[in-house]
């Protein structure tokens, strides 16, 4: 033992002994190279954009980032595995080209308003399902539905992974359109429940769920378990353990991987108002869907979250609306971020659109009023856009407006 540790033994306090081991480590490298380095550290220029100053959706993205929390932050940002198909919905926009009208018509000329299974619209557009909206901002799924109502009464559909209850959600806004998000249960009679609870709260559509079969959301699970949250990356079982079996090997939900026809036959049975299928990729699941009696389908990919290489989906939308020629409503969504994209998804034969991390961006940006401006840009956008084109409705905007150069 040293002669200064035995001093410390016999002569000084306590207090000294820590304040003298303290000075030794404040002095010491070692705890300068093992802390941590902030990942979001406070820059020097603070100023954020007002809600007036805020131009396009882009804009509001890094008022979401600087908002909320890291994890509530990945959840919305990221996609499925190394998330190609994230990046190629976003790409596959860029590949489209929007055709200049000459003369080009005044934007007062355009009307886009329309029918979607009985829902009158004045803009194609409506709110896409996702989850926990309270941790982006207090106003949570209450404010999104008022803010989708005050932009022109736009749809809204609730996810079934809501942090407000249905029954609270709906009576916010009395003249909005609310419809429901519904992932697949094998329990029939909890199937049931499920659908008596949402038309009980007013729920007057069922938006069934069907492309989330087998992601695995890597890139935010690695992110928790390094903030030291308890995850298993590796897919086996840590010491201590059960044995992980059936689809938890390879770290999949067990709810998924069993999705039937036959289920969707029971469903439609129980669900009184309209009923799309949400997830639909291929041509032949189109007409299956059809047959099996969906009211509409969303070609979607859970906005690259789904499966990772997968198709984007404005590349496989003409096929699709191919394969449905008109029998029922198309909806589309994944990548949007213009009211330049949502032309575009409309030339390829969607009915409507559907907006779903933009809008949390707004919500978290600035709440119930950051969401409404959202949804109002991109409405002006997408009237610009029809305007440049020659479009004063609907029923102008197809394939003669564009061009295609898919890769």
């Amino acid at each position: 033992m040293a002669d200064i540790e035995r001093s410390w033994l016999v002569k000084a306090s306590r207090r000294k002994a820590i304040a003298r081991v303290a000075g030794f480590m404040a002095a010491s490298p070692l705890p300068a190279a093992m802390a941590q380095i902030d990942p979001r550290p406070m820059g020097e220029h603070r100023r954020a954009l007002s809600l007036a100053e805020i131009q396009t959706a882009f804009d509001f993205e890094p008022l979401f980032f600087g908002n909320v929390p890291l994890p509530v932050y990945d959840y919305t940002a990221h996609g499925d595995g190394s998330e190609f198909t994230l990046r190629r919905n976003r790409q596959a926009y860029d590949w489209v080209d929007i055709i200049p009208a000459r003369p080009a018509i005044p934007a007062s000329q355009v009307d886009l308003s329309a029918d979607l299974l009985g829902v009158k619209m004045k803009f194609p557009i409506l709110v896409a399902p996702t989850a926990a909206m309270v941790p982006l901002n207090p106003d949570g799924e209450i404010g999104m539905f008022k803010a989708a109502t005050a932009a022109s009464n736009t749809p809204m559909i609730l996810s079934i992974n809501t942090s407000t209850p249905a029954a609270q959600v709906a009576p916010a806004s009395p003249t909005g359109t609310l419809w429901g998000q519904f992932y697949p249960v094998e329990n029939r009679a909890n199937t049931q429940r499920a659908m008596d609870t949402y038309e009980k709260a007013g729920i007057t559509g069922i938006v069934v769920t069907v492309d989330q079969q087998a992601s695995y959301y890597q890139r935010t699970q690695q992110d928790r378990n390094l903030g030291g949250r308890a995850r298993n990356l590796g897919g086996g079982a840590r010491s201590g353990d059960a044995a992980l079996t059936g689809a938890a090997r390879y770290r999949l939900n067990g709810g998924r991987l069993w999705y039937t026809w036959q289920y969707m036959d029971d469903l439609r049975k129980m669900v009184k108002g309209p009923l799309v299928i949400k997830g639909i990729l291929e041509p032949d699941d189109a007409r299956l869907a059809i047959e099996h009696g969906a009211d509409a389908i969303i070609v979607s990919n859970h906005g690259g979250r789904s499966m990772d290489y997968g198709p984007s989906t404005l590349e496989v939308l003409p096929e699709i609306v191919a394969a449905v020629n008109g029998r029922i409503p198309i909806l589309f969504d994944s990548g949007i971020r213009r009211g330049s994209d949502i032309f575009k998804a409309l030339a390829l034969g969607a009915n409507a659109v559907m907006l779903g991390r933009t809008t949390r961006w707004g919500l978290a940006a600035f709440g119930a009023a950051g969401a409404q401006r959202l949804i109002e840009i991109l409405q002006q956008e997408l009237i610009q856009t029809c305007a440049a084109a020659g479009c004063s409705k609907l029923s102008d905007i197809n394939k003669t407006v564009v061009r295609m150069h898919f890769v």
